[in-house]
Order: C-alpha cells, then structure tokens, then sequence
C-alpha cells in the first residue's frame, strides 16, 4: 500500500509543476501585453521610445532581449520537462530554473523608477509562482524503491 501511495506521490507532482510552469508562461506574456496597452510610461511617446532603443528607463539591447527570451523559454521548456524527467532531474531542475526565474522576477522590482502598481502585482504573483514552484520542487519526496544513482 505504501508503495502505491509513493507512486502516487510521483506522478501527482508532475502534472501539477507543469501546470504552475504554464501558468508563469502566460502570467509573463499577459504582464508585457498589459503592459503595452496600459503603462503610461510605455504609452508615451512609445514609438520614439522603441525606435531610440530605450523603453521607460531600460535600455533595449540585442543582449537584453536574448535574456528575456531565455527567460521565457525556460518557463516554457519546463512545461515539457516536467513531466518528462526522471524525478531526480526533475526535481532539480525545477529547483534551480524557478530560483533562477524568481531572481530575474525580483529584478523587476528595482531600477531608476518606482513601477507601476500593476507591475509589482505582476511580479508578485511571479515571485509567488515560482518561490511555490521551488518548495513544492525542495519537498518532493524520493519515490520508494527509486534508485540512487546519479542523475
């Protein structure tokens, strides 16, 4: 009975950390779509900002735009991954993508200007997310009879 309860155990994390993945995918995506149609910042004079390379106070480089990329891409290859991995890689791996999404998440936060109130509770629900996606990862039992090998 034990080792059914443990198997459950296994598979009932899988679905769910690929669900929480899916979530932060699309809280990222409906931030910056929002942000786009409602930051007054972002508003002004818009177009001229884009075109001089700037947004608000961030300076828009190929660089910066490759690390939102990644940063995206790693929430979505999660989806996948987490329900594909061995438990040992999966459990590390959502461990230490999430931290290094609540990093970038936490990032956010600070800069020349104070955000605006929608974008701290965009990046609260982020930090939340993926603080959850970290513990829910820290916590997850070792499957009974799972073998100690190296992963």
């Amino acid at each position: 009975m034990q080792t059914m309860k443990n198997a459950v155990e296994l598979q009932d994390r899988r679905p769910i950390l690929s669900t929480l993945w899916i979530f932060l995918a699309l809280n990222y995506l409906f931030a910056d779509v929002y942000a786009l149609f409602f930051d007054p910042v972002l508003q002004k004079d818009a177009t001229q900002q884009r075109l001089s390379g700037h947004v608000g106070s961030i300076q828009i480089t190929q660089e910066f735009v490759l690390l939102t990329a990644i940063v995206l891409e790693t929430a979505l290859v999660m989806v996948v991954l987490s329900r594909v991995l061995p438990y040992r890689a999966n459990r590390w791996s959502n461990i230490i993508v999430g931290l290094f999404q609540t990093a970038f998440a936490a990032t956010n936060l600070v800069g020349e200007t104070f955000p605006s109130l929608f974008a701290i509770f965009f990046v609260a629900i982020e930090l939340v997310c993926t603080l959850f996606i970290v513990w829910y990862a820290w916590t997850w039992p070792r499957p009974e009879g799972a073998m100690l090998t190296r992963a």
